[in-house]
């Protein structure tokens, strides 16, 4: 099942890949459908931007909290079965949110509890598939096989994103809630006829907690990989905490409804689409480490421009821009976290990913309080030009990471 240095289109006929591509289109359509809905129903709720960073924030802050964890399990058991059940557990949760609005049970702290559950099953979702792309492709064609995952899972977004918007003015958010169960469960179907590779063969006689305390040491002693998953959390943070805007972007500034707020995530998802085209001509393990530090100055700037735009249709043009290179950022910070450690860890190596993009919660909390106090345009102005100092700061204080 190794495939090394291989196109897209020669990954994509590998049967497993196929059934996982299937299942990341599905579960990214639900993923990003869910952030839509949540997104409207809080503002609808609370009418306050800050909550709108706190309801995303939490939905996130599971990553952060059973990232390690999580990467622990995916070492240890079948990281198809384990796909199959996160799904059907997301399903689960999303069809009893959706319920619950239908009948006018589901108030602010429903909402959160069970997005909250559900950022728990996505935590080991998001870790399993990981690694299990990289039980197929092998390390040197793993930047092609995460470029392939992005790439369907953008596709899923853009697909999510649309149909979740126009159900939502259409339909009202219990419907939208329903159909993102209704994309988590067929998830989960689709990595029914997948190839289980058995259990990996790093050691797994000790306890978990064991495990997790000799990676967490691990990362602790590992410079390389200790700074990659703090860039990483910082491009969370700082760069890809403005989706938490777009709600309010959408209503109160733009004032484009919640069809307009549909279309704007599709841009970030048409962006995504871009980078990925960008990342999957890249060669095997080479010079990704400057790539991976200049890709992350640029997506700052993005994100001040952001700032400044004054229309829709310029708002759209930058977020197909900056969420390019968000894509960017997020296929080379996976990769260079695999390669950072040795094969039989690659589920951790996974998790220690899932932990840093866990940190996205500060970054809604504070873009959400930012916006509150000073606008917008203020808070994303402040994000954008801090991601470039961090990156700046990186590039020439870290000179290991430009060898990489």
């Amino acid at each position: 099942m190794r495939l090394s240095s291989i196109p897209l289109l020669h990954l994509w006929a590998h049967h497993d890949f196929r059934y996982l591509s299937v299942g990341v289109f599905f579960h990214t359509l639900s993923m990003v459908g869910e952030q839509v809905v949540l997104g409207w129903y809080i503002l609808e709720l609370t009418d306050s931007a800050l909550m709108v960073g706190v309801a995303l924030g939490l939905r996130n802050l599971p990553l952060l909290l059973v990232g390690i964890p999580a990467g622990v399990v995916a070492d240890r058991g079948d990281r198809v079965r384990l796909l199959q059940l996160s799904g059907v557990a997301m399903a689960v949760t999303a069809a009893t949110l959706g319920v619950l609005v239908a009948f006018r049970f589901a108030g602010v702290w429903p909402a959160l509890v069970l997005t909250f559950v559900t950022g728990c099953a996505r935590a080991l979702h998001q870790t399993a598939r990981q690694s299990y792309a990289h039980d197929i492709a092998g390390a040197d064609g793993l930047v092609h096989a995460l470029a392939l995952v992005a790439l369907t899972s953008r596709v899923g977004g853009l697909f999510g994103s649309l149909l979740i918007g126009f159900l939502i003015a259409r339909h009202g958010s219990a419907v939208a809630y329903l159909a993102v169960a209704a994309g988590y469960l067929a998830s989960a179907v689709a990595m029914l006829p997948a190839q289980s590779n058995g259990r990996p063969s790093a050691a797994d006689a000790g306890s978990v907690g064991a495990d997790v305390f000799d990676f967490l040491t691990m990362i602790r002693r590992d410079r390389v990989l200790l700074h990659l998953m703090s860039l990483t959390a910082v491009a969370e943070v700082l760069g890809f905490s403005h989706q938490a805007l777009l709600p309010s972007l959408a209503r109160d500034v733009l004032r484009v409804g919640p069809v307009g707020l549909g279309v704007m995530t599709a841009a970030r998802q048409v962006g995504g689409l871009a980078g990925i085209a960008l990342t999957s001509g890249l060669g095997a393990a080479r010079a990704y480490g400057p790539l991976f530090l200049t890709v992350l100055i640029a997506f700052g700037a993005s994100i001040a421009a952001l700032g400044l735009a004054g229309s829709f249709a310029v708002v759209l043009l930058i977020l197909v821009g900056t969420n390019a290179l968000g894509a960017v950022t997020d296929v080379l910070a996976q990769t260079l976290i695999q390669l950072a450690v040795p094969s039989g860890l690659r589920g951790r190596a996974g998790g220690a990913w899932v932990v840093a993009i866990g940190m996205a919660p500060l970054g809604q909390f504070q873009i959400g309080a930012l916006a509150s106090l000073f606008g917008v345009s203020a808070a994303l102005g402040v994000n954008g030009l801090t991601l470039m100092t961090v990156g700046v700061a990186a590039t020439l204080l870290v000179p290991r990471l430009r060898k990489l």
